[in-house]
């Protein structure tokens, strides 16, 4: 089953495969603008996709009508005009389609393999591959600065240890870790359970090399591709980081975005922090496709409880991390 980061991209991924249908309804990979993965092959019946598949009553009836039920999904229109007009960069001709990498894995009969998302209009937006939310464990090994210290802050909720200060130009920041990132280990022990003070003890007490940490990435926290409109917007608003509202059939509604949710990254670089206004202008320089990183600000507010706000204005790493 094919993955998309966003609705958009799914729509024009089945136009653009409607128009690329042989007559003989015998598509190839070769009739693709872009590449897809192998797929192998599945001994057991595979679940039917959540979208109507491509079938002979779904075939364009005349030229320029590649999809004619797109128009009236959820309000959405992309015919071939209507991108020409608003999305130029988005026509067959002038795509940059590629593959995104994604942790999300695809059965077959019982094995795994690696998955990917088609992103045939997000595939060229760098901020897609950096907001990627993988949910998945790593190691992170760190060492201590001059100062004897790793620039990392960190928050005990629900028994789990998670991150919730990453100082800019710090080893942690340096280790890839980020805001909201659940800490498993340090150095082989697990920290299920332990208070806040416990687990900035045991950092303390470390040696100054080789502090070999299992993390989780961002288990509360998920990534969403949006579109910018024609004048340049995607769909909601926010006060002091938390999505008050959506707009109705704007990008943001169609793809899921919700209310109470506070704003962690946009295009991968952490906000967290950072003034509306500044959001808000990274956000219009951030090209036509935004991936936002949320996270329920009910458990944003505990994460950051007793955090200083000034605290973390100064201190938070809010570069842009590296594709």
């Amino acid at each position: 089953m094919s993955m998309y980061p966003s609705l958009e991209d799914m729509k024009v991924d089945q136009m653009l495969q409607a128009q690329n249908t042989v007559p003989s309804n015998a598509s190839t990979d070769a009739s693709l603008p872009y590449p897809m993965l192998p797929t192998a092959p599945a001994p057991y019946p595979q679940p039917a996709p959540p979208y109507p598949t491509l079938t002979n009553a779904t075939q364009p009836s005349a030229p320029g009508h590649a999809y004619p039920g797109l128009a009236e999904y959820m309000g959405m229109e992309l015919s071939e005009a209507i991108i020409r007009d608003n999305m130029p960069e988005y026509l067959q001709n002038n795509q940059t389609a590629l593959s995104v990498p994604s942790a999300r894995p695809t059965s077959y009969g019982g094995g795994m393999i690696g998955g990917g998302m088609i992103a045939p209009i997000s595939g060229a937006s760098p901020g897609l591959v950096r907001a990627q939310v993988s949910h998945g464990v790593r190691q992170v090994v760190l060492c201590k600065d001059g100062s004897g210290k790793i620039g990392l802050k960190v928050k005990a909720v629900n028994k789990g240890i998670f991150v919730c200060l990453v100082a800019k130009e710090s080893p942690a920041a340096l280790g890839g870790l980020r805001f909201g990132d659940q800490i498993l280990q340090v150095n082989g022990e697990n920290l299920a359970g332990y208070s806040t003070d416990k687990v900035h003890g045991i950092l303390k007490k470390a040696s100054v090399n080789n502090i070999v940490m299992a993390v989780r990435d961002r288990p509360f926290e998920r990534a969403l591709t949006l579109h910018k409109d024609s004048s340049g917007h995607i769909g909601f608003q926010f006060k002091e980081g938390k999505i008050t509202s959506i707009a109705v059939d704007s990008s943001a509604a169609r793809n899921g975005l919700l209310i109470d949710h506070n704003l962690l990254e946009v295009n991968g670089q952490n906000v967290v922090g950072v003034k509306d206004k500044d959001i808000g202008n990274i956000i219009e320089e951030g090209g036509n496709v935004i991936t936002v990183t949320i996270i329920p600000s009910y458990i944003y507010n505990h994460i950051m409880k007793s955090m200083s706000s000034s605290l973390v204005k100064k201190m938070m790493d809010h570069s842009i991390p590296d594709v």
